[in-house]
């Protein structure tokens, strides 16, 4: 196989991996929700599709899938575009999915790119290892502002600078804890009225660059300590 592409493979292509080592399927999860009036709706799924290529490149035999662009994301529903399927259809999705991806791969990696999503992983991974599946979990942990302020939009300027929208303005700054609640119980939009919690306004494509780099490194870390079998590059 050409590319590490699961979408551009032929079956053979595919089957003809696993005699030169272990194989690894990738998954970038993603949503489609909004991100404000700067950012598009598939902001998620477009980070988690760079992330999936990031890990592809440290894992030998590794495959990219197709990204699951929808999420639990029932929090932002009060805006236009918003498609979530709920946190129980989530994990059902990634449970049969993983079970369906190893019965062709050795291992399956997991790359999320959305809050929302972490709940449901976390249940369909552990169920997924309890049935004696190689499954492993990853996301970024950047910190900064909580959705489509400065680190979100620091990504997209480094990943897809011609899909940020001009005119980006700060949203409610206040500290996640303290919106949790009210998020939870009343959704994005009865705090967050253009559905941005964190300041966009001094968001960089250089940021995005170094995120992405701090990224690559704790990925590293997090595959270091897999199977010995899969040797990082």
């Amino acid at each position: 196989m050409s590319a590490a592409r699961l979408d551009r493979a032929t079956w053979p292509e595919v089957d003809e991996r696993a005699v030169t080592g272990p194989t690894t399927l990738i998954v970038p999860l993603g949503a489609t929700e909004q991100h404000g009036p700067h950012l598009p709706i598939g902001t998620d799924t477009k980070i988690a599709v760079a992330l999936a290529g990031l890990a592809a490149a440290e894992l030998p035999g590794a495959v990219v899938a197709p990204a699951v662009p929808y999420g639990s994301s029932g929090e932002h529903q009060d805006f236009a575009g918003t498609l979530s399927i709920g946190a129980e259809a989530t994990e059902l999705l990634l449970v049969e999915l993983g079970r369906s991806a190893t019965e062709s791969f050795d291992r399956l990696l997991l790359v999320n790119a959305h809050g929302g999503n972490a709940g449901s992983l976390r249940a369909a991974v552990e169920r997924l290892r309890d049935e004696g599946r190689d499954v492993r979990a990853w996301s970024p942990s950047w910190g900064g502002d909580a959705h489509a302020g400065r680190t979100e939009t620091s990504l997209m300027l480094a990943l897809a600078p011609e899909s940020v929208r001009d005119g980006c303005a700060a949203g409610n700054t206040a500290p996640l804890a303290t919106l949790i609640d009210d998020l939870r119980a009343q959704g994005v939009r009865a705090v967050a009225p253009d559905g941005v919690l964190g300041d966009p306004t001094e968001a960089s494509a250089a940021e995005g660059r170094w995120l992405i780099a701090t990224a690559v490194e704790q990925l590293r870390a997090t595959l270091a300590v897999w199977s010995p079998a899969v040797r990082v590059r």
